[in-house]
């Protein structure tokens, strides 16, 4: 019964690439000017776009709660009671004749009045308790109650029966000398004239059915009965049962022995016994079974038996046995004090009555019938009396009214399998009746199966009626089950739970089929259970149809009500998924798919609108069918229902771009440029642009097109949408603050940080709803990585909204120039006797009353920049500073190397601030070289200008050609060996596309090597690729080629025999590092280093630091070296 399973499981769970928008907009003519900053009319209803988005947030709204699949206990949010379930009083048992009743009155009384046995804890012993009880139930008044006792007096008592079965023993006593005994039981019933006596003087003795014996009479052989032997056994199984007629059920008892029965054996038989001994109490016993045996076989007489061994006996009052019978283990009694018993027996004793003198036995109505009318009239009663018309209520009877069920079961001698069924059939019919809780019912099945599972079988009649029963209650719980969202809303607990437990019960009679041997279901009974499910969630459909959208309406009519159809029913499939959701079928897909066919012909902006909601509330359910687990594996019928919505789509998107701008245009229109609230720092324009598209993004997400194609045109289209509404929005801001009137003086301008706070809000906004806006990209696409044609409209909107902060943030800080450039001055200014700390203190006084008013306007960001912009603002004004003041004192330029490290420190701001790394970059690292420099002498600085070409890497090493040398030191002659071998790739600077190089090598710096002169080689003609091979000696100490900046300068020359020489190249080789200056050769011998390849360049690329400090001295030695890189720049232009 899969789908009943299925049903019941679900139950149980429930718990491509966009150039910049700007550099668009500049580019195209038809966008600039006045016109391009107003939308375009007539999308919508013209206006500011409030009543527009205000739709749209309704759309939104109702997309809220259906996200996934929702818990459990979201779904079951009512405790309230379940509906009430249809009752049908014909349903019930058959209405009894006023005979009937009174012989069943009569039954009822009679079962009172000869009751027998002993009540139990939970039973109501008051005789006049329960016959008040019975009136109470019939209904007779106190007379007709009287006089009706006083007939069943009268009756003849019924004849009482005690049923026995002797189960099994257990822990007897070994008595064969192999360990164990051949126990059988005899019993019988024990009259009270044979009862034993105690005699003062004697020793204790209890009766005994040992044959022949002289301390009692015999009783009759029909009291006495005996069961089969069990050999060598200490727990003996007998399940063996027998019939007591008792004559006084006051006096009377049952009597119990086991015997170990022995045969008559000979001494050689005994003898041959020998191997079956079992340790020292083994051969004990087998001695006196030799001794035994010898008497048997020389002294006793034939009838005399004392070969049987007692084991232990019981003696059961029958007063005592309890009314409801007594299934238990009973400990072994000994005869007499002396004797040696031990163990257990397990008895099942049940006191039946025969020969009933009531009008329903002499009718030959069975105990059967009797019980059953007799429990339908108690639990009608007791139901009525408790609670009208509850559901909850489980059968939980008064104590009169079980005992009263409990003595007629038990003297009608119905097994436990009889009672289960009677109480199952008389609740089943009463629950159709008056509603019952499915619990009680469930139970109730499981006892039938129980006993079921033991018994296995009932009378015909009987089994018949049981059949009818299921037959019956399934028929019921087939009817509600077509009702089931009227009787068992999902977003009930107590609803869904009752629905379980009917499953449940509709479970177990499935299970019951192949036990009867008369089928009580024509079909299998899953098969019913999935019919009527389906029957009544088409039925369920089909009114809400009629009642929504009546298929007799014009389609622009039915839209909406078609769309509040769709609507209920995903509402209805999400909070029922857990309970029926695998029953649920897409009809309405099949009025989609008219509808649209009949609008599209008649498509305009009202029925875009309609068709757009609706295929959202289509998609939504889609989605949330394919997230519900253990589904059906057919999908629903709304598989491809979004092509012929895709027209209305793009028409509503349409609209939407234009309804975008109109809401921004408008909330720009009434922004104030002031901050929201004190928490706040942006304005209600921003907040508002946000918002819109946040609820873009959030529509693109809910609308989640399935054809990748599609969906990559439309999704590209949206996002060069949004993308142009961002940047209209900045545009009608820097308009807006242009014509806003600002505070004469005012060095921080309110309005241009909360413009500024706006940008960087919508720059954040629209980069987080454009990432909202991927599409999949087909099988071929990644999780998780942006499509190309989005990724591109990120970074450009990013590339321009970025452009547009720095702008602002150029504005803003503009007007801080005149004064940062005033407070520098200050500084430089200031006299030699003013301390450094003194001379900053303005401008840092300055900085920190701006920042102040800065970081209480701006953002993190936003305040991030215009640190930045300031920090480059102080240090190109120094840097204009240290230009105007030559030829100063060096306390000049180490105050204002103080001036630099106090402003590091306070833009770091101790980590709060700008990061240090970013501090000492850029334009940092120059002015600080420039202040180190204006410290030096100017033969420092000459040094450090070759100090530079030597740190000067070629970027383009191809570009100049290269040339290779060999350099060592010759420690003996101490001079300085330079050969120069080859060049390679060189320009051509000739107009035959060659050259005529030469290369000219010079130590420097000039005053390490004040009497070397430079050297040249010899001019190859037309080539490019020159080979030299030419070696020059210059005479110069070793210690003079170990100091600072010490180099060999290889120039490459083309020679010009008409004009100047052009420059072609130049490179240059540190001294300290070449062989014989680091360690001197050993021996005297010449050991040339290896050839180095040196990369030709052009010095206008190096840093020029150095150079603009030596160009501001006056003195000879620095003007002289200037002079000479001069003259050689001229030679470099006049190539170029």
């Amino acid at each position: 019964m899969s789908t009943l399973l299925d049903i019941k499981s679900s139950v149980l769970r429930q718990v491509q690439v966009c150039p910049s928008f700007r550099r668009k907009t500049e580019q195209e003519p038809e966008s600039t000017g006045t016109d391009s900053q107003e939308p375009p009319t007539g999308a919508w209803k013209p206006g500011d776009g409030v009543e527009f988005f205000a739709h749209m947030r309704l759309i939104l709204k109702k997309g809220d709660g259906r996200q996934g699949l929702p818990c459990p206990e979201v779904l079951l949010r009512s405790g309230s009671p379940a509906p009430a379930e249809p009752v049908d009083p014909n349903r019930g048992m058959r209405a009894l004749t006023q005979e009937e009743v009174e012989m069943l009155y009569e039954e009822a009384l009679y079962t009172v009045l000869h009751r027998a046995g002993t009540m139990g804890p939970d039973q109501v012993d008051d005789e006049e308790v329960l016959l008040s009880y019975i009136q109470q139930v019939f209904g007779t008044s106190s007379e007709e109650h009287m006089e009706a006792i006083a007939r069943v007096k009268k009756a003849k008592a019924p004849t009482y029966v005690l049923k026995v079965s002797v189960m099994r023993a257990k822990n007897l006593l070994a008595k064969d000398p192999n360990g164990f005994s051949d126990p059988y039981c005899m019993l019988g019933i024990l009259p009270a004239s044979s009862a034993p006596q105690e005699s003062s003087g004697q020793k204790e003795q209890r009766f005994g059915f040992r044959k022949g014996s002289k301390r009692s009479s015999p009783l009759p052989a029909k009291c006495i009965q005996v069961t089969e032997v069990k050999s060598s056994t200490l727990n003996p199984v007998w399940k063996e049962h027998f019939l007591f007629e008792i004559e006084d059920v006051n006096t009377d008892q049952l009597h119990l022995d086991i015997w170990d029965h022995d045969d008559d054996v000979s001494l050689a038989e005994a003898c041959r016994k020998l191997n079956e001994v079992i340790g020292l109490k083994g051969m004990s016993r087998y001695f006196k079974q030799i001794v035994k045996s010898a008497r048997a076989n020389g002294t006793s007489g034939p009838t005399e038996d004392h070969t049987d061994d007692f084991l232990g006996c019981l003696n059961i009052p029958i007063r005592e046995v309890p009314v409801a019978g007594a299934d238990r283990w009973f400990k072994l009694e000994p005869r007499s004090s002396a004797s040696r018993v031990q163990g257990d027996c397990h008895l099942v004793l049940k006191l039946i009555t025969t020969q009933r003198d009531t009008a329903m036995s002499q009718r030959g109505r069975s105990g059967f019938l009797s019980y059953l009318l007799l429990l339908s009239r108690v639990l009608w009663f007791e139901h009525r009396v408790e609670e009208p018309n509850s559901s909850n209520w489980r059968g939980e009877l008064s104590g009169p009214g079980t005992t009263i069920l409990c003595l007629h079961g038990a003297q009608s001698n119905l097994s436990p399998l009889q009672l289960a069924v009677l109480h199952w059939q008389v609740s089943s019919r009463h629950h159709q009746m008056r509603t019952l809780d499915y619990g009680y019912l469930l139970g109730l099945l499981e006892d039938v199966q129980a006993h079921w599972e033991e018994a296995a079988s009932l009378p015909q009649e009987q089994e018949e009626s049981l059949a009818d029963s299921f037959s019956a209650f399934s028929e019921f719980g087939l009817r509600l089950l077509r009702q089931l969202r009227d009787y068992f809303p999902a977003t009930n607990s107590t609803a869904v739970y009752r629905l379980e437990l009917l499953l449940k019960c509709l479970e177990k009679l499935q299970l019951f089929q192949p036990a009867f041997q008369i089928c009580p279901f024509e079909t299998e009974l899953n098969m019913d259970i999935a019919a009527a499910l389906k029957r009544g969630n088409r039925e369920w459909y089909d009114q809400l149809l009629n009642t929504k959208s009546p298929r007799e309406q014009p389609g622009p009519q039915r839209l909406a009500g078609l769309v509040e159809l769709a609507d209920i029913i995903y509402e209805d499939l999400q909070s029922c998924y857990g309970v029926y959701a695998s029953l649920f079928h897409g009809q309405v897909a099949e009025e989609a798919w008219v509808l649209t066919e009949e609008l599209s012909p008649k498509m305009n902006l009202e029925v875009a609108s309609g068709l757009f909601e609706l295929y959202l509330t289509l998609a939504d359910t889609q989605r949330f069918w394919s997230c519900i687990p253990g589904r059906e594996s057919r999908s629903l019928a709304l598989a491809g229902i979004h092509t012929p919505f895709l027209p209305a789509v793009k028409l509503w998107l349409q609209v939407l771009r234009d309804q975008a701008k109109w809401r921004l245009q408008g909330a720009v229109d009434v922004d104030t440029l002031e901050p929201v609230d004190a928490a706040s720092k942006h304005s209600s324009s921003a907040a508002t642009a946000s918002l819109c598209l946040s609820h873009i993004q959030e529509l693109w997400v809910r609308l989640a097109w399935p054809d990748p194609a599609q969906a990559q045109g439309l999704g590209t289209q949206l996002s060069q949408d949004m993308c142009e509404a961002s940047l209209f929005y900045t545009e009608l801001l820097r308009k807006k603050v242009d014509t806003q009137p600002g505070a004469a003086g005012e060095a921080v301008s309110e309005q241009l940080c909360v413009v500024l706070n706006n940008v960087e809000l919508v720059r954040r906004a629209s980069g987080q709803a454009l990432r909202g806006l991927a599409w999949p990209e087909g099988a071929n696409g990644l999780e998780g990585v942006l499509p190309r044609p989005l990724l591109s409209c990120i970074q450009a909107l990013d590339e321009d909204l970025q452009r547009e902060a720095h702008t602002v943030t150029a504005h803003l800080t503009s007007k801080m120039v005149a004064d940062i450039r005033k407070y520098v001055q200050h500084i430089s200014l200031s006299p030699d006797s003013i301390q450094n700390d003194e001379a900053v203190a303005p401008l840092l006084k300055y900085l920190d009353e701006k920042l102040a008013l800065l970081n209480d306007s701006l953002v993190k960001e936003n305040l991030n920049r215009v640190l930045e912009a300031l920090w480059e603002l102080l240090l190109q004004a120094i840097l204009q500073a240290l230009s105007a003041n030559r030829d100063v004192s060096a306390d000049f330029y180490g105050r204002f190397h103080f001036t630099l490290e106090a402003l590091v420190s306070f833009f770091h701001a101790e980590g709060q601030g700008l990061p240090l790394e970013n501090l000492r970059d850029g334009s940092y690292k120059r002015l600080e070289e420039e202040l180190r420099l204006h410290k030096c002498s100017t033969r420092e600085c000459i040094e450090q200008f070759y100090l530079d070409k030597l740190k000067q890497r070629s970027l383009e090493q191809n570009r100049f050609g290269r040339l290779t040398v060999r350099c060592h030191y010759e420690a003996a002659e101490q001079r300085l060996a330079v050969e120069v071998l080859h060049a390679a790739d060189l320009l051509p600077l000739d107009a035959n596309g060659l050259s005529d190089p030469f290369v000219i090598v010079e130590l420097g710096p000039p005053h390490l090597f004040p009497l070397v002169r430079s050297q040249r080689t010899q001019v190859k003609a037309r080539t490019l690729h020159p080979v030299y091979d030419e070696l020059f000696h210059f005479s110069v100490p070793a210690e003079a080629c170990r100091r600072r900046g010490a180099c060999v300068l290889f120039t490459v020359m083309d020679h010009d025999w008409l004009s100047t020489n052009d420059f072609a190249g130049e490179a240059a080789l540190g001294l300290g590092g070449i062989s014989g200056i680091t360690r001197p050769h050993v021996g005297g011998g010449m050991r040339p280093g290896q050839p180095i390849t040196l990369h030709l360049r052009r010095p206008r690329a190096q840093v020029r630091s150095a150079l603009r400090m030596l160009e501001g001295r006056t003195n000879k030695e620095a003007q002289e070296f200037v002079k000479k890189l001069k003259e050689l720049e001229k030679c470099m232009e006049a190539d170029l």
